[in-house]
């Protein structure tokens, strides 16, 4: 065992970790839709809970992309990879790769910013809540840095080896048969 096998472990264990809080966090939404239907029922009040159910879908999507990637869940328009040779389906998929990777850190710095300003000055949630809005944009911010590091992953494995490690669904293998 490598210090390459080591790596690949622990990214791995990272994804897996970001779609396990992921799944926690729309159990966090169920319940806090299920608490604001019960304090309704009984005539109570429960403040923020839309704004703190909002705050746990954006930390579920962005948790859960790095994971989706991997899985083969995110939608990839296979049709002209299919049509190609394994050359230019390579080259076209280093292009994507590069093309998503960019995207994402770039994302990362400006998303970086955006946390930093709400924290520098303190700025919290119009809603009921209050809730300083750096804390729920900082989950956004550790659901994108681990996608960037899993679009720069597959990228760099992609160049070395040859073939990316997103595991394809059925429906994609079927090949539209």
């Amino acid at each position: 065992m490598g210090f390459g096998h080591s790596i690949r472990r622990g990214l791995d264990g990272l994804y897996l970790v970001s779609g396990i809080l992921a799944s926690l966090c729309l159990i966090a939404i169920l319940t806090l839709i299920v608490v604001q239907m019960l304090a309704r029922w009984t005539g109570e009040v429960f403040p923020g809970a839309p704004e703190y159910a909002g705050y746990a879908m954006a930390a579920a999507s962005f948790l859960a992309f790095a994971n989706a990637l991997n899985r083969g869940s995110h939608i990839r328009v296979s049709i002209v990879l299919n049509a190609v040779g394994p050359r230019t389906r390579r080259i076209i998929n280093i292009w994507c790769f590069a093309i998503g990777a960019a995207v994402a850190w770039y994302f990362v710095w400006f998303a970086r910013k955006f946390v930093w300003f709400s924290y520098k000055f303190k700025d919290i949630s119009q809603g009921q809540d209050k809730t300083e809005l750096w804390i729920p944009q900082s989950i956004m911010l550790i659901g994108a840095v681990i996608l960037a590091i899993a679009l720069t992953d597959h990228l760099l494995h992609l160049i070395l080896s040859g073939d990316h490690r997103i595991k394809r669904d059925l429906v994609d293998q079927s090949h539209g048969e």
